[in-house]
């Protein structure tokens, strides 16, 4: 029987979520592969009827479990911290032996990669806690770039994320650990941090011009 890997993506966004296409983009590769793939949006799926019943069959057929989610200050959206309780508790109350492997990806809108990290050490205590074998974690900086899109839109600006991608695929496929080439190149810059600070600047004027509060951007009515 084909192997069966699960994303479960933790963007509150309904579509086009930049963990989506990062999680996708190894699905696709795996389900080249021969594999049989599931995707599920964490925060639909918990307010489903019976998503927590759900979630714990996808999570107990699966070979591997990959998390995509965005960073909320630094941590994990709190929809995925939930269902980690609801897999967690489950795997407690099972003597289920099979092998399955964990691999987690975090991404965050400023542009250093290094403020992921605390993320991924959560991931990874619950990937020892719940019984999972732990691959390793990604973290990208600047993940509003993306916005989305495809990867392959970008060019050259996503060489490295779509290198580290592919040699995490490689890894998965032969049951390894993530290797440390790919962990260095998911965290390289897709542009300068000055570049991405002047955009983000832009579009946060840009913003408040639309919204007609352009003026208020220096108020500082709590000093």
């Amino acid at each position: 029987m084909s192997k069966v890997a699960l994303l479960l993506v933790g963007s509150p966004k309904a579509k086009r979520s930049t963990s989506e296409v990062l999680g996708g983009y190894v699905l696709d590769e795996l389900q080249k592969n021969g594999f049989k793939t599931e995707k599920e949006n964490v925060h639909r799926l918990l307010k489903a009827d019976n998503g927590s019943e759900k979630l714990i069959k996808l999570v107990n057929t699966c070979d591997i479990l990959i998390f995509s989610s965005p960073l909320y200050i630094d941590s994990i959206p709190a929809p995925v911290v939930r269902a980690m309780e609801i897999i967690a508790e489950s795997k407690r109350e099972q003597n289920q032996s099979n092998k399955q492997l964990m691999l987690a990806i975090t991404n965050c809108g400023f542009p250093e990669a290094s403020h992921n990290h605390l993320a991924l050490d959560i991931y990874k205590h619950f990937a020892k806690e719940a019984g999972f074998e732990w691959v390793g974690g990604l973290a990208l900086g600047g993940g509003g770039t993306i916005g989305g899109q495809p990867l392959t839109k970008f060019g050259r600006m996503t060489k490295n994320i779509i290198k580290s991608l592919d040699l995490t695929t490689f890894a998965l496929l032969n049951g390894n650990m993530i290797p440390e080439e790919a962990i260095k190149l998911m965290e390289k810059p897709m542009v300068p941090n000055w570049l991405y600070i002047l955009v983000g600047h832009h579009g946060w004027r840009t913003a408040a011009k639309k919204y007609g509060v352009h003026q208020k951007l220096n108020n500082q009515p709590y000093k």
